[in-house]
């Protein structure tokens, strides 16, 4: 999926985790199939999962990174009340891998990209609870670092365009090129709130229709109030939507604006991740003809 990215065979796994974990000796790790773009993932027995970033980088930084995602998932688990990976260890590097890699707790429940739960009203509502409950944990201070999605629209012009190059043969362009340019013109009133940043199928865990969990909480921090909503059109259908819509007390502008982070994130899956992860790419697609038909409702 990435240039840099990072082969990771299962006796790799094996052998750093004996070695530096004996205690799980007797645990079998096997890998998961997932459509996770950020890490390799690996059981150990039943209650644990080891994750290995995908891409190379400067060592020290990506440390620095396991260390604040595990610290976004303790405060996560302090103030929400769906579950959440909880942060076991950090292992070292070793024979075979260069960085650093995590061990958190196993989460039961279907990934939203395999447990459709865009027409459930009730996920609709587990959702609006989440980020309610997340907009509620305390800035402390904290402001948006400026970079990724989250800050001004109009500083990913650039990205937008590649994305509409690139994607010719696969949407719209003419289209999106019009909304786009409507969408970077929405003005930012509110301030920071903290957010997940990416609530999109693949870190949703689902179950007979509810929330079961969220995944990658790495992102955790304060962003635009509308960053979360886009959830509301990776995940959900019309109608679902605006039960979340409702139960958050949206504002026309914050709603616009969080079409607008989910039309961000879409372009670039849609042709990214074309042959290296179909999954991500329908994913994108799908918001896509969403925020199209949105559009051609109003």
């Amino acid at each position: 999926m990435h240039r840099n990215q990072l082969r990771v065979p299962l006796e790799v796994v094996c052998d750093l985790v004996l070695s530096q974990f004996p205690q799980w000796a007797e645990l079998a790790i096997t890998q998961v199939e997932s459509e996770g773009t950020v890490n390799a993932i690996f059981r150990v027995g039943d209650e644990l999962v080891a994750r290995f970033p995908l891409q190379s980088g400067n060592a020290d930084e990506i440390l620095q990174g396991l260390r604040s995602e595990a610290e976004a998932a303790r405060e996560l688990l302090e103030n929400t009340s769906f579950p959440v990976p909880k942060p076991v260890a950090i292992g070292e590097p070793g024979m075979g891998y260069p960085l650093a890699w995590s061990v958190y707790t196993w989460l039961p429940g279907t990934t939203a990209t395999h447990e459709d739960v865009s027409t459930s009203a009730d996920f609709a509502s587990d959702l609006a609870a989440f980020i309610e409950e997340v907009r509620g944990i305390n800035v402390r201070g904290r402001t948006f670092t400026g970079n990724g999605r989250g800050g001004d629209l109009q500083s990913h012009d650039e990205w937008i365009d590649l994305c509409l190059e690139r994607s010719g043969q696969l949407v719209d362009v003419r289209r999106l090129r019009e909304i786009w340019k409507s969408l970077r013109e929405l003005p930012r009133e509110s301030p920071d709130v903290m957010t997940h940043g990416d609530i999109v199928p693949g870190n949703v865990l689902v179950s007979r229709g509810r929330l079961a969990g969220i995944l990658d909480v790495g992102g955790l921090g304060p962003a635009d109030p509308a960053l979360d909503l886009v959830g509301a059109w990776h995940l959900l259908e019309a109608g679902p939507r605006k039960v979340l819509r409702d139960l958050l007390s949206c504002d026309p502008l914050e709603w616009e604006r969080g079409k607008a982070w989910a039309f961000q994130q879409a372009m670039g899956a849609v042709w990214y991740y074309v042959d290296s992860n179909p999954a991500m790419s329908r994913m994108g697609q799908r918001t896509i003809d969403r925020i199209l038909a949105d559009e051609s409702n109003r």
